[in-house]
């Protein structure tokens, strides 16, 4: 009986650690592996005191601004002028010099739009079935800022 105890664990313990192996290998892939993201040296003060989703959701735009212009809001940011996504990160962009938009830094409808098209295209996606996703996903909120 001794023995059968001392056993026992030593199973859980493999049990554990092959089961931590096998979830570790199938985790996902990082949020922005294979991506181009701006530095975080470009960004603003405050998007570097942001939570690492929307500083990533900031890099992204920067570097991005062919993915994110092509993708509408449905935050109702279209009232203040946004045009596009991207308008919720970044106000103007004239080479290395960028003003960036602090409604991104506030709004999580804005930063899960940006976030889904990073994820999608890691998926391999292309631009017009993330767009509609995105309008599926999010006309539920409000109007798109988009035609």
């Amino acid at each position: 009986m001794t023995v059968r105890n001392r056993k026992f664990p030593l199973f859980i313990v493999i049990l554990l650690a092959v089961l931590t192996t096998v979830v570790s290998a199938c985790a996902p892939a990082s949020a922005t592996e294979g991506l181009k993201m701006a530095p975080m040296s470009e960004m603003s003060d405050e998007v570097r005191q942001a939570p690492v989703t929307v500083q990533e959701a900031y890099q992204f735009a920067v570097a991005n601004p062919d993915v994110l212009t092509q993708l509408p809001c449905y935050c109702g940011c279209g009232a203040v002028g946004h045009t596009s996504n991207y308008s919720c990160f970044v106000e103007s962009a004239k080479g290395d010099d960028i003003v960036f938009a602090t409604h991104g830094l506030g709004c999580s409808i804005c930063v899960d739009i940006a976030r889904d098209a990073m994820r999608m295209l890691q998926d391999g996606k292309s631009m017009p079935d993330i767009r509609a996703a995105i309008d599926a996903d999010y006309s539920r909120f409000g109007p798109s800022n988009m035609p």
